[in-house]
């Protein structure tokens, strides 16, 4: 037997609006500038962090990839390491006296003393390798995928994950990260938005629209040199992005923008 029923017209309008209200619900955040640094324009930003009054950023492309401690107000490189060229270096994150690097495609990550950049050991993980942040318990790795990997910081070994959703469908692309005030920070690769996550239940509580903090047009290569690169320091409150190849890095505060 099959039940079938009618919705009153109010009733109709209620569930609309409370669906329309619901997919509404992902406030998004417009920015205003507070201060420029420059950025080197041959860096092909993967990773970003900020500590101790410098900037750790890794650079990306095959017999390009580097790592390097940068002095923010000047962009000065003060020290550096080339990642041997037939690696692709993506995400930076360090972890108490150590910084760790993931590469794009070889399945292979580097741990390098924090202080001398002398590699101390290698790791594996299976797929690609994106981007790494980290609270002060654990680390956490994007792949491009909507899948953030938790990761033990001592082992590097995958510990958990987080799906990560906004109006209940998965955001992929998900690529340079930044652990800022309890939550996780995202570029979304190819776009002017990050997203700024729930790590306890991977939903998008809001998304920054960076839409016009840089004319990339203007860039030599466009299409690749895109909005990725976020850094916070949690001491001062400051907020910091950049591209790749980008000729600027900028310090940001947020602004509430509108409900989509």
């Amino acid at each position: 037997m099959t039940r079938s029923f009618c919705l009153t017209p109010i009733l109709a309008i209620a569930l609309l609006l409370g669906s329309r209200s619901a997919q509404a619900a992902v406030p998004v955040y417009g920015y205003k500038v507070v201060h420029v640094y420059p950025h080197d324009t041959d860096a092909y930003t993967e990773g970003l962090f900020y500590k101790d009054g410098y900037l750790y950023e890794s650079t990306g492309e095959a017999g390009e990839s580097t790592v390097r401690k940068v002095v923010l107000e000047t962009g000065k490189v003060v020290q550096r390491h080339d990642v041997p060229s037939q690696y692709f270096g993506e995400g930076i994150v360090d972890w108490k006296n150590q910084l760790v690097q993931l590469t794009w495609q070889s399945q292979l990550g580097f741990v390098y003393d924090l202080d001398s950049f002398r590699q101390l050991r290698t790791f594996a993980y299976p797929g690609e390798g994106w981007a790494l942040t980290r609270d002060d318990r654990r680390i956490y790795m994007s792949d491009g995928s909507a899948v953030l990997r938790i990761l033990d910081p001592e082992t590097l070994a995958t510990i958990g994950s987080i799906m990560v959703t906004a109006d209940d469908e998965p955001v992929t692309n998900l690529n340079e990260l930044e652990w800022v005030k309890g939550e996780l920070y995202a570029n979304v690769w190819l776009t002017n938005r990050i997203a700024r996550i729930d790590p306890a239940t991977g939903h998008v509580l809001g998304w920054i629209d960076l839409s016009g903090l840089l004319d990339v047009s203007k860039l030599p290569d466009p299409g690749n040199d895109v909005l990725n690169g976020i850094a916070y320091d949690a001491r001062h409150d400051r907020l910091f992005v950049t591209g790749k190849r980008w000729p600027k890095l900028f310090e940001i505060k947020l602004v509430k923008q509108h409900v989509p």
